[in-house]
This record gives structure tokens, sequence and C-alpha cells, in this order.
């Protein structure tokens, strides 16, 4: 049944319990009127509601206790009391059902009495139908409403503790300013942040947080904010602290980003309003900070001294250069390499190395002044760069000062070490005007102090470059130079002045080189040790040279001796001792008809190593030549550890031979020659009188422009089958 004119209000109501709860209305009809309760379901009925129903008190609290309902129709008088009691019922069990109280008493004390109760209408005996469907309809409504705003509450309730929650345990410093930029609100999160309790910042202004930079920078935004101005959106700030000590803001602090907006108008209706305060959000970022500190530290400097790395040097230098030009001053450039560094490595490992750097890097540091940079370019090589000087040889000065520091020997944990540097200069704007020519013109005179003898300084010369740049460009040819074939051996006969005989030959190498033609040893060798050629080149001597023995002698020329020179660095490695014995086995020569020379120098460094080495040589049938034999100091001590086969007399001696204590020495080596059973060779006779002397003197085999040069393997072929004949004739007899 639809009451008249209620329609629209029914309709509202429906579709809010649509859009809130979608469920059936339970009613209870109390009255001892049975066909009463039997007509009502009908006069009230309407969808989703459903009706049950009873006749006394007792029966209408049996059923409240069991279910719940939407709506009690009770009627005043029952049998066994009144509907008060079912309302003081509801009452003190706590009950929500709505009630309307259906009576036939007419005093007004009854009604008063059922609304105080709790009743929600009041309808007098007799009612007209429709006057109990609007008092059912409205009743029903107004529950529904209470229901759906009691859901919101709890919504906005639930929303609240949530919003509440995630403020107060964010790991963000969140608060909120009054307009006058004091704190009016702050989450639990400060205490851990900067040491503050809620209690010592609310009302304090944020600026006492904030150091005098930020603080400026922070005033201007609230002042912003207060005239309603756009807010930046994310700020970098320092936030000061708490001192335990003096309860004030202090000098340790912590870099946030700041996020804050203004707090608009509740009402929203006037935007032209200013804000009523600032909502912030402080995000620690101090970790952050540091880490990016670190990346960018160790991005411009060196990690094992912490000095400067290349890039920040360079960025220092291209800033120095462009405030002498302005000034038209002088700046100096200092490229540092230290003198046998690999030795230490090598010899202590590569941790007393990094000891020493660090070491070096701190004595360096307190021969510069406050402006000047020093600089790790990575190895052990180091560069300064001393800018605003007055004059050039103000850098002489510094290298000097450097020198004398590095007199003190460095403590090891091995022992103490002697360190000494090499140090290049280069001058701006003399010796270039940019940063990439005046570091390459110091390395250049560096590497020239290197060349000289190491420990010292010079200051560059154009010289130099030009020099440079012929050594860089035959470090290129010579790198191509095997691929090419452009490498031979040229043999230096050695000849017995009893026989008249060719007895042997010394292989020398030559380099045919598409330039320069024909160049030999002394220029390249310490080159090719230098990049890390001359193992290559060694290997390919040693193959070629036992090859062309090995073809002699399947001619017939079984006593034919060859020597090969080899390089120090060759003594260090096992891989060319094990070529050299290789291929004298792979080509059958036979015992010492194949001889290594070495150098006094390397006797001397008398290392385990170097003497395993050389004694596997001999037992391999590999003969042991001492070249330039007599010049050292140390030579004959050595003779009994290293298993010698050959001496040969050192040029200088047969230059000299009428020089002051010349004639003793030669005489002293023959001497040791024939006591050891060592053959023994006098190289570089020129003259006729020069042979004649050293034959006298116990000296048979010799070599030297008088008897040849050296010539190719195929000069020699000739020469073995039919020696010159003015051998023959300088041939001196030897003396009774």
């Amino acid at each position: 049944m639809v009451i008249p004119g209620e329609a629209p209000f029914f309709s509202h109501t429906l579709s809010d319990r649509t859009a809130t709860h979608e469920r059936p209305s339970r009613i209870l009809l109390v009255d001892d009127d049975a066909p009463l309760r039997r007509t009502l379901p009908h006069v009230l009925a309407h969808a989703g509601r459903h009706f049950e129903e009873c006749g006394t008190v007792s029966d209408a609290i049996r059923r409240l206790e069991n279910n719940r309902y939407d709506l009690i129709l009770l009627d005043y008088r029952l049998p066994d009391g009144s509907g008060l009691d079912v309302l003081d019922w509801l009452a003190n069990a706590g009950r929500t059902e709505s009630v309307v109280m259906i009576s036939g008493e007419d005093a007004i004390d009854a009604a008063i009495g059922a609304l105080r109760r709790g009743a929600d209408d009041y309808v007098r005996k007799p009612y007209h139908v429709a006057q109990l469907q609007r008092a059912v309809q409205n009743v029903l409504h107004k529950a529904l409403l209470e229901q759906a705003n009691g859901v919101m509450s709890q919504r906005l309730k639930s929303s609240e503790r949530l919003h509440r929650y995630l403020v107060e345990s964010s790991p963000d410093f969140i608060f909120t300013l009054n307009p006058s930029g004091a704190f009016n609100y702050v989450n639990p999160r400060v205490q851990t942040m900067l040491g503050y309790t809620r209690e010592q910042l609310l009302g304090k202004a944020f600026s006492t947080l904030l150091l005098d930079d930020d603080a400026i920078r922070v005033e201007a935004l609230l002042r912003d904010a207060a005239r309603g101005k756009r807010m930046h959106p994310v700020l970098e700030l320092r936030l000061r602290r708490l001192d335990a000590q003096s309860g004030q803001p202090g000098t340790r602090t912590v870099t946030v980003t700041l996020n804050a907006v203004p707090i608009s108008n509740r009402s929203g209706e006037d935007a032209s309003q200013a804000p009523v305060g600032i909502y912030g959000v402080a995000r620690d970022i101090s970790e952050r900070k540091r880490a990016e500190e670190i990346i960018t530290f160790q991005a411009y400097h060196d990690q094992l001294t912490h000095l400067p790395n290349r890039i920040l040097f360079k960025d220092r230098l291209e800033l120095a250069i462009a405030q002498a030009q302005r000034r038209g001053g002088l700046l100096a450039v200092m490229f540092i390499d230290v003198d046998r560094f690999k030795r230490v490595n090598d010899t202590y490992g590569h941790s007393e190395g990094d000891r020493l750097l660090r070491g070096l890097a701190a004595r360096l540091k307190e021969t510069l002044r406050k402006g000047d940079t020093l600089a790790r370019l990575g190895g052990d090589e180091f560069i300064i760069l001393l800018p605003d000087i007055a004059h050039a040889e103000d850098a002489e000065t510094i290298a000097q000062k450097i020198h004398t520091a590095l007199k003190t020997p460095f403590q090891l944990e091995h022992g103490s070490f002697h360190a000494t540097v090499s140090i290049g200069i280069s001058v701006f704007p003399r010796d270039g005007d940019v940063a990439e020519q005046l570091t390459q013109h110091a390395d250049i005179a560096m590497y020239q102090i290197k060349r000289e003898g190491k420990n010292g300084f010079r200051f560059y010369d154009p010289d130099l470059n030009a020099h440079y740049r012929e050594r860089i460009a035959l470090e290129d040819d010579l790198r191509g130079a095997l691929a090419r074939n452009e490498f031979s051996l040229h043999y230096q006969p050695q000849i017995s002045m009893d026989s008249g005989k060719l007895v042997g030959v010394e292989a020398l190498l030559r380099w045919q080189h598409p330039t320069h033609g024909l160049v030999g040893p002394a220029a390249f060798i310490q080159v090719a040790e230098e990049v890390g050629l001359i193992r290559d080149i060694s290997h390919w001597v040693v193959d070629t040279a036992t090859r062309q023995l090995a073809r002699w002698h399947a001619r017939g020329h079984q006593a034919l001796r060859m020597s090969i020179n080899l390089s120090s660095h060759d003594f260090d490695r096992d891989d060319t001792i094990d070529q050299v014995a290789d291929c004298v086995l792979r080509c059958g020569l036979a015992h010492d008809r194949f001889e290594v020379e070495i150098t006094e120098r390397v006797m001397m460094r008398d290392t385990d190593e170097v003497i395993a080495r050389i004694r596997r040589l001999r037992d391999c049938g590999v003969g042991i030549s001492i070249d330039d034999f007599g010049t050292g100091y140390s030579a004959l001590a050595y003779l009994q550890k290293f298993p010698v086969s050959s001496l040969k007399i050192d040029r200088s001696f047969v230059d000299n031979l009428n020089g002051e204590g010349t004639q003793p020495i030669i005489s002293a080596i023959t001497g040791i020659a024939r006591g050891f059973g060592l053959h023994l060779v006098a190289e570089g006779v020129e003259r006729q009188e020069q042979a004649q002397r050293l034959q006298d003197m116990g000296c048979d085999i010799m070599q030297g422009y008088l008897f040849s040069k050296a010539v190719t393997a195929g000069e020699l072929d000739r020469w073995l089958e039919a020696p010159p004949q003015h051998i023959e004739a300088e041939r001196a007899p030897r003396p009774q």
C-alpha cells in the first residue's frame, strides 16, 4: 500500500537503502488482539518486510532475546504487563530496535511515558491505516538513515585512525605550521631524527631548526605561502639536531628534503583566501648524501692515497691556466715517477708497494704550498700543479725540496728502502697553453731524466719533443718488425791466430728499417725492453741462430762455434731459457758449440733464479760466455758460482793496450782462462799490432774489423769454403 503524496519521499528512501544496505526489514507485532495481528501484515505489506507476531510481554522478550528486529509495533496494554515493560527491557539490554507504540489510552501521560522510554512514535487507537503506514515508513526510514550515518561515521573513524597511524608511524618528519611559521603539530619521528620531543617544538618557529642560509630561503617560502603563492615542491635543507647539553639547537645537522604545501581554508568557498597553515614532510637523506659524497670522492680521488686523480687534476689545471691567462702569470706542472718501484712490488709484494706509495704521497705533500695540487695518476706516477709562481725557478726549488725530503729511507715491513724519483717540469705559457700539452711535456722531460740515470729533475726542452716523437715512431715501427720479417742476423767471424782458421762466429742482430736502413741493436734493444717486445725478439734470434748453426754443421763444419747475446730481461723468465734448451736439442747441436753471452751485470744479480737458469743451460750443452769480462769489480768472485765456458776481453782493453795497467789485466784474464779451462776471445781488434800484442800475451781467438765486419749468412758460407787470403798474411807466428 502506498500513501498518497509520499511517493517521492518513499522513492528516495528506497534509493538510499539500495545505496547503503540491501537487506529485509524484520518487524515484530506485539498485540493481544489475534485478528489484528493477522491483519496488520497485510495492511503494512511491502517488498522486503518480514513480520513476526506474539501476544504477551513474556513472548516478546523471549523473541528479543534470540533475535534482532528493525521495528517493533508494540501494544500499550498486554495480558501480562504493558508495552512499557518491553521498552524498559530494551533500554536495559542496550538494544537499538525502533519502536512504534500503539495504544488506546487517552491520557497524555501514556504517550509521554512511552516516548521517554525510547519509543520512536506513538499511534493512538483508533487510527487511520494511512497514519499507521506513515508512522511505520518514517521510523524505518529514520532507522535506515541512522544506520547509513553510523556506517559512514565508522568509516570516517577508521580512516582517521589509519591516517593518524600512518602519520604517527611515518619514517619521515611530518609537521604543520601556523601562518606565522610556528609548529602546531609534529609527529614522533622528530625525536629520533633531531632529538626533540613534541613538547619542545610545539609553538616554536620552524626557522630555529635551520642554519642561517637555509633560514633565509625558508622564510621567503613562508612569506610566499602566506600570500597564497605557489610553493616550491621540494627543498633541500639542513636541520639542526638538539644539543643534549645545552637543550638548544646544536651544530650537528641532518640533511633533509622538504616537501611543503599550504593548508587551504576548510570551507574551500574562497580560493583567494590565504592558507591557514603549512603542511610539511621532511625526509632524512643524510645517508644518501653521504653515499653521494663517497661516490663523488671516489670519482675524483685515488683510492690508495686519497689524492686527487687524473680527472680532478685536469679540472684544476684548466682552471689555473684560465686564471694565469687573465693575470698574465706563470704556473708549473711537475711529472714524478718513482725509480725502481717495480723492485719493491716484485721483492716485497704489492702491499708493501702500496705502503711505500702512501708514504711517498705524504712526504710530497709536505713539500708543497697550501694552494698546490698533488695528484696520483696511477701506478708509481704522481703529478703536481704549482699555480701562481713568480719565476720558473720556483719549480726547481720545489724539486730540490722533494729530493731532500726523500733522503730519509722509508721503513717497510721487511726493512728500509731509499726511494728516489725522476721529475719532469713544464712551465706555462713557455711550454704550452693547454692542460694536455703541459702534462705531456712534463712527462717527456721526466722520461729524459729516466734515460739519463734517474733520481733527478729537468725542465722541458723543445728538442726533447722531437726526440720523443722519434721514440714513439720507433716503437710503432718496432712492433711490426717481426711480422714484416725485417730482422736479420749478421755473423762476425772469430779467428784462431795459431791456425788462421775460422773457429767461431758471434750472431749480431740487425733491423732492416723501412726508412733508416740497416740499424744495429744499440738503437732499438733498450726500446724493445721497455715496451715488452724483447721476449719475442729473443725467441726469434735463438730460433734463427740455432737453425743456421745446424745447417753449417750439416755441411761439415762441426767445429764451428756460435755465440748470441741475450737481454738481461731474458734471465728473469723461464720461457726464453726453455726455448734455448729446446732449440739446441731439436737441432742436435754438439756440447758447447752454441753459446749464450751474459754480462757481468747479470752475474752480479746473484739470485737463486738466475743461477738456476744458467745451470739449466749448461746441463743442456749450452755454453755460457761472460761478455766484457774485466770491466766490473766482482767478476772473479762469481766464476766459482757460475758454470762459465768462455770469457771475452772487452774492447776497451784492446783499444788501450798501451795504457797504464792494461797489460797486467789482460795477462791476468788469460791466466784465469787457462786456470779455469775456459775459451778466451778478444773483441774489437782492428789493427795488426793489437793482434800481435794480444797473441804475445796468450790470447789466440780474436774478432774485429781487422778480420771482418759482421756479414750475412751467405757471405759467411763463402768464407767457410775459402777463407780470405789476408787472414793468413796477417797471422803472426807465435813466439817460441
